[in-house]
């Protein structure tokens, strides 16, 4: 299986992030994980949210960010990875003066259905 960037189209999630699925059973042989890039831009946050049933991994390529994780909040930036369990609120909001870029794992594979929106006010 393989994929190019160019290949996909950028989508607003449920929660608020730009991202481009690279791997998605949906669209791809891939079954049981999703990968994504995830853009957020300055001065902006996603919407503090959790997921019932999947597991999150974000790897931080560029930018600065403040992670929410339940009352944690932790300053990630590149070259860092944070793990997101299932059922743990959380959200980022980029801190830097340019665009917060990461990568996204997802297993089982991102869907809205398993994002539950806990604040409609961003971070």
């Amino acid at each position: 299986m393989h994929t190019q960037y160019a290949d996909g189209t950028d989508f607003i999630t449920k929660d608020g992030s730009l991202i481009r699925e690279l791997m998605h059973p949906n669209w791809h042989g891939v079954l049981k994980q999703s990968l994504a890039l995830a853009r957020v831009p300055v001065n902006t946050s996603t919407l503090l949210h959790s997921h019932k049933h999947t597991e999150e991994l974000y790897h931080i390529t560029q930018g600065c960010g403040a992670m929410q994780l339940d009352t944690e909040i932790l300053i990630v930036n590149p070259g860092d990875t944070v793990c997101i369990n299932s059922g743990v609120a959380h959200c980022i909001r980029n801190i830097g003066t340019i665009e917060l870029v990461f990568l996204c794992c997802c297993s089982p594979a991102y869907s809205h259905q398993d994002t539950e929106i806990l604040s409609s006010i961003n971070a």
